[in-house]
Parts: structure tokens; sequence; C-alpha cells
């Protein structure tokens, strides 16, 4: 990476999530998440779909999908915030609409499918995505929260803000959180 990609002092606040340990945790664990339910859906997963009853195969060849189809929407969003820690990526840039993740539609239902016939570790790994994906979606809302007036800003604009009424006077921290203990 050259220096010319790094990003400037300005925008060191904007890389806290991304270079915390929240991020780290998350990151690990989507990005093995992916590569276990990769290695079930053609290895184990694949020799077992053939052998389930209809109904069941159906469910299975469909969850699949709609799993592979989060699990690479939650890589691609842990992957860009990670260009952002880089300083591949302005965190501006994260902000934008094309780059966050929300849920479209219901999450698949794991607990109601058990006994029907699908593979428990399956059944597993769907529960583990649809967490994964729920977390992300979560972590995205609250870094980059709509403002009342529609446009996106961090929670990290926020924080500034908050700072910078504590310098002026405005806001006194100390004081607030003196009357707390």
């Amino acid at each position: 990476m050259s220096s010319s990609k790094r990003t400037s002092p300005s925008d060191a606040e904007a890389l806290i999530f991304t270079g915390g340990k929240v991020f780290e945790k998350v990151f690990g664990d989507g990005m093995a998440l992916v590569e276990r339910t990769a290695s079930y859906l053609d290895g184990p997963g694949r020799d077992l779909s053939g052998e389930l009853p209809s109904e069941a195969n159906l469910t299975y060849a469909a969850w699949s999908m709609e799993l592979t189809t989060r699990l690479m929407q939650a890589a691609s969003w842990l992957v860009m915030h990670r260009a952002v820690r880089e300083g591949d990526m302005h965190p501006d840039e994260a902000m934008q609409k094309k780059y966050r993740i929300t849920r479209d539609g219901p999450a698949l239902d794991a607990a109601a499918q058990r006994g029907s016939g699908l593979p428990a570790v399956f059944l597993d790994l769907v529960e583990q995505c649809e967490n994964l994906f729920e977390r992300i979606c979560r972590l995205d809302a609250a870094l980059y929260a709509d403002a009342p007036t529609g446009e996106s800003r961090s929670v990290l604009a926020q924080l500034e803000k908050l700072q910078q009424a504590a310098e002026t006077g405005a806001f006194d921290p100390l004081r607030v959180w003196g009357r707390r203990r």
C-alpha cells in the first residue's frame, strides 16, 4: 500500500470502529463462517442434499442460495470496512448507500425447520449465518444512522459534535457524569 492511499489524520476518528476489537472479532468470525459454510455446501452438504426427502431438498436448495447471498453480502461489507481501515477506501465512501447492508426479507427460521429432514449441521450453519448477518446489519445501522433530514451520518460524527459541545462549554460531561456517582 502506498502512503498516498493512507487516510489523513482528520479521518482518524472515522477509523475507530474498523481499528477496534469489535471489528476484528466480527471480521474473523464472519470470514471463518463464510469458509465453513462454503466447505459444507460444496462437500458434505452437497452429498447429503441428494438423499433428502423432496420437500426438505427444495428447502435446502432455496436456503443454500439465500445463505450464500447473505454471506457474500456480509463478507463484502467486512472487506469494505477493512479497506477503510487499511486506507484503501475513504470512510465517506463507505457511507454510500450502495455499500450499506440491511435485511430486505425475513430471516431464515432454522428452529422451525428442525425435525423436517434437513441436516442439523446445515441448520446450525443457517442459524450462525443469520446471527452474523443480523449483527452486521445492526453495526451498519449504528455506524451510519440516518439523520432526520434523510442524509447519512455516522455515529462518529455525532460523537464529534458532543466533543465540540464539551470544548465550547455547552456540554460538560464531567459535571453530568459526576452527578450519577
